[in-house]
């Protein structure tokens, strides 16, 4: 488990006295695990209000909400011009430009081309010693055609995988690049008032890319983005259609399952179909494959005290019906909420596969994608410091919720600091979230007053961990 620093456990300054303040009330894409808060999958319901007391309530966090309303148009304007101009994962040059000419026009220190075209931007304050906090934003779209009217609408199209596709911020990333970008103007406004320093990670390619190798927060990590200053905890967030707008959902330790995509090449030898006894049938040993492969949850895990799911999504083999192939080929998804009960399935999906085809006189050869994401656990003792923070912002609105089978390639932030990834509601009054049209869905669509509960969560927490005045 990671732990939270000393200058990080510190920096949250629930225990200052209580003052007066205001409080303001297509088949390409599915190759990959599907990653990102495909919200969808987020919790049906929160499971429990987050109840605990909330922090005390000082001058700054009046002076902040009131620097979030000035801001706010600007945020959304951003935020409409990024969604009108979506780019797939590592080919965010524009959306990268946007960020760094912003950043370093704040005063920011920025580096470009980090992990491709991620930036990393660093703010020392001049309010004296203090924690690196380090806030992080997605920036890349979906291969998805927009199906929402809306003056703004996407446009775009690309190439994807072989296909010319339709592009879309179909999951809200153009949402946090907007809240990240305001957040960071209303810090660098206080910059003198800010112990520590913030490091911000605008990243690319969440969603993962096709044929590209590493990339995402991955590769980021592998670049240096959590190094020279290191931070001390990492916060990220995620809009979600699962919540109602003017709410937050998040939980400690399990919040998002690992995810890790699979493909299964079975090869037999090509005979007839009137004679199969002449050759081996790849059909048949994937078919048992498939079927054996469900027993890795359903007998060899402990559903009880972690979840797993394991699902195949491509079964492909054969042109004709009177022809059994030579090969077959299977796609898919594994899902685990640790790091042991994730290397043990690897290694039994691996097992079953091989040892089933050279049982059948065949050949399996199994291969896991080098993106797999890992388990995202938020950790315990941030993630107490946040909650009394969330609770003060949005009282009941601040919820518990249940752990996601979804995922994001956040974990490798938290890898490097103790991390806390918590959702926000884009889903507006009057619809009831269940119904909503998910996230990565072509009718996706955000109530933009949910940015400023993204904008006032960010600048919050960084108040309250930093000690700022």
């Amino acid at each position: 488990m990671l732990r939270i620093g000393l200058r990080a456990a510190r920096g949250f300054r629930a225990d200052d006295p209580a003052e007066e303040g205001v409080v303001l009330g297509r088949r390409a894409l599915l190759k990959r695990a599907c990653t990102c808060a495909a919200m969808a999958f987020l919790p049906r319901a929160a499971a429990a209000q987050a109840g605990g007391a909330a922090a005390p309530v000082r001058p700054v966090h009046g002076d902040l909400d009131a620097a979030a309303r000035e801001v706010e148009a600007a945020m959304i304007a951003w935020r409409r011009d990024i969604h009108a101009n979506p780019e797939l994962g590592n080919r965010e040059h524009r959306t990268a430009a946007l960020v760094a000419k912003h950043l370093r026009g704040l005063g920011y220190e920025v580096r470009e081309g980090v992990g491709r075209t991620g930036v990393v931007a660093v703010l020392t304050g001049g309010g004296g010693p203090g924690p690196v906090v380090a806030l992080r934003a997605d920036m890349d779209a979906l291969p998805v055609r927009e199906e929402v009217d809306l003056p703004f609408a996407s446009k775009a199209r690309a190439a994807w995988g072989g296909q010319e596709v339709g592009v879309m911020h179909a999951c809200g990333h153009d949402c946090h690049v907007a809240i990240l970008m305001a957040a960071a103007q209303v810090l660098s406004a206080r910059r003198d008032r800010l112990p520590g320093a913030i490091k911000l990670l605008f990243q690319p390619a969440e969603e993962g890319t096709v044929g590209e190798g590493v990339c995402g927060a991955r590769l980021m990590v592998d670049e240096g983005a959590m190094r020279d200053p290191k931070p001390d905890m990492v916060f990220g967030l995620h809009v979600s259609s699962a919540l109602p707008v003017g709410s937050v959902g998040y939980r400690p330790g399990n919040a998002m399952a690992g995810a890790d995509r699979f493909q299964i090449k079975v090869t037999g030898r090509q005979t007839h179909g009137a004679m199969p006894w002449n050759g081996v049938d790849p059909i048949v040993i994937g078919s048992t494959i498939v079927t054996t492969l469900q027993t890795v949850v359903s007998r060899e895990t402990d559903v009880a005290r972690s979840p797993a799911v394991l699902s195949v999504g491509i079964f492909k083999g054969g042109l004709r019906n009177n022809i059994i192939p030579e090969t077959a080929e299977l796609e898919g998804t594994l899902r685990t909420f640790s790091e042991a009960q994730r290397a043990t399935a690897k290694r039994r999906v691996t097992e079953i596969a091989q040892l089933i085809a050279s049982g059948m006189n065949g050949k399996a050869e199994v291969t896991w994608d080098e993106n797999g994401y890992p388990p995202l656990q938020n950790d315990a003792k941030l993630t107490a410091a946040c909650a009394p923070t969330l609770t003060r912002l949005f009282g009941e609105h601040a919820r518990l919720v249940d752990p996601a089978m979804a995922s994001e390639d956040f974990p490798y932030f938290a890898r490097e600091a103790p991390g806390f990834f918590y959702f926000v509601g884009i889903t507006a009054p009057g619809t009831d979230p269940a119904k909503a049209a998910p996230n990565h869905s072509p009718r996706f669509r955000v109530d933009e007053a949910g940015l400023m509960t993204g904008l006032r969560a960010t600048l919050h927490l960084v108040a309250d961990a930093t000690g700022m005045a």
